[in-house]
């Protein structure tokens, strides 16, 4: 541990080495936006990217900008805004390796992780390709109950759980809210990178209305502040998701060169002066 959680965004998104595996949550639950543009920044290589459980806008910009060589997931989608166009381009191409799982299959296995143990058994798989393609999935029987198969899943242990949350107090809490998967994150990984809207000098543990949905500093490595760090996505019911931001990275993003353009330019931006 830091002799303090809370650090510049920079030092955050250097704490993440090349071929590290980094566990990402979902577009509805707080996407480190801001840290994901300094990993760009900082040309980080061969990342393995958990999506909890899908991935989005993060992940398409992480694949076309180079750093990723394995996304495990159950789905990279633009939602309304369509296809992910540089993940589709490099699976064609075969730049990126993609292991296919469930949503209930990746919360499981975090879950196993959370509880320090080493499988976790999960329904809902058998006769599925997805269990098919998955040789480190093992069918056994039911110890407890003859005909009764059952599919065992090994641990995901990510090395680093990378979100953006609200608030965070000098102690290292970090208020999640309802987003509890965000916990089990924490729980599940060895180390947690955390960006925050904003620090609060009062502690997030003390206040009886706060406290259950707080993350303890236990779990938590470091805190970056960075203001607006989930934009151009929606952030909870702190601002909505920037429709016109997304929508040109959409139409950019169709082609390598368009893709190319687009990064420079984000590149240089920074999100509070989007939004101010």
């Amino acid at each position: 541990m830091l002799a303090t959680p809370l650090c510049e965004l920079s030092s955050l998104a250097a704490m993440i080495p090349h071929g590290a595996m980094v566990a990402v949550p979902s577009e509805n639950a707080g996407v480190a936006m801001a840290a994901t543009r300094e990993l760009v920044r900082r040309a980080v290589r061969d990342l393995h990217l958990v999506c909890v459980p899908v991935g989005g806008l993060q992940i398409d910009i992480m694949i076309g900008a180079g750093l990723v060589a394995t996304v495990e997931t159950s789905a990279v989608t633009l939602g309304e805004f369509g296809s992910a166009p540089r993940f589709t381009a490099a699976v064609r191409e075969k730049r990126v390796r993609v292991v296919d799982a469930t949503c209930p299959a990746i919360h499981a296995a975090l879950q196993a992780a959370q509880k320090g143990i080493p499988f976790i058994p999960l329904r809902g798989l058998i006769g599925t390709d997805v269990l098919a393609n998955h040789p480190d999935w093992k069918v056994i029987e039911n110890p407890f109950q003859a005909d009764d198969p059952i599919v065992l899943l090994p641990a995901i242990r990510p090395d680093f759980a990378l979100f953006h949350a609200p608030v965070a107090d000098r102690n290292g809490n970090v208020f999640v809210g309802r987003w509890r998967e965000l916990l089990t994150l924490a729980h599940a990984a060895r180390r947690t990178l955390v960006t925050v809207e904003e620090i609060t000098e009062r502690d997030l543990m003390e206040d009886p209305q706060l406290s259950v949905g707080v993350i303890p500093a236990l779990y938590v490595t470091a805190i970056a502040e960075a203001r607006y760090g989930a934009w151009p996505l929606r952030f909870g019911d702190q601002y909505p998701i920037d429709q016109a931001a997304v929508g040109r990275y959409v139409v950019a993003a169709r082609t390598e060169a368009g893709f190319q353009d687009w990064l420079r330019d984000w590149l240089a931006s920074h999100a509070a002066q989007m939004l101010a």
